[in-house]
């Protein structure tokens, strides 16, 4: 489950070029989508996705072996044998190939990211303890519903100048950095 999880994020953060979530560039394995010139696939990701489903389907059968069993004797054995080597195969297989011809590759795209925490509406959380949780509030719907960025919608506001909003909402210290 893991590993689907990690394939998922990935090939979600890397969705793109324009529209997308875009956080992250991954390797250009192949020449390109027949759907959209530009676009990476995220082919890596989807193998480990395939691979990742056919090791929870042998897990069922695997289960089904072993409470298939009558007393001491189970005619299931090879079956649940076959389907557990295999899982291992495809796992220890498909990371290699995901480690090699995508992780080592991956790069933040800290254009789009910076992008999207500029325009997060979410930092506004940051003001709270300086101007009060109605006020924030107001100037998070303010810069949602007028199409503008945070700071604009505070200084606009009244409540805050540029150089309070500058000094108080700072993303890297939200994360502890």
């Amino acid at each position: 489950a893991s590993m689907m999880k990690i394939a998922n994020d990935v090939r979600w953060l890397a969705s793109g070029p324009r529209s997308g979530i875009g956080e992250l560039s991954i390797p250009e394995n192949e020449p390109g989508s027949s759907i959209m010139p530009g676009k990476v696939n995220p082919t890596q990701s989807e193998a480990v996705t395939m691979l990742a489903a056919q090791v929870f389907g042998n897990d069922v059968a695997i289960n089904f072996g072993g409470a298939s069993g009558n007393f001491e004797l189970n005619v299931f054995r090879p079956m649940v044998a076959h389907n557990f080597l295999q899982s291992v195969r495809l796992l220890a297989d498909g990371m290699v190939s995901f480690n090699d011809q995508c992780a080592v590759g991956i790069e933040p795209n800290r254009e789009r990211i910076t992008e999207l925490v500029d325009r997060s509406l979410m930092l506004v959380t940051a003001l709270n303890t300086h101007i009060g949780y109605d006020k924030a509030a107001y100037i998070a719907k303010k810069a949602h519903k007028e199409g503008t960025s945070l700071r604009e919608a505070a200084v606009a506001s009244g409540h805050v100048t540029g150089e309070q909003f500058d000094q108080w909402v700072v993303p890297g210290h939200m994360v502890g950095r």
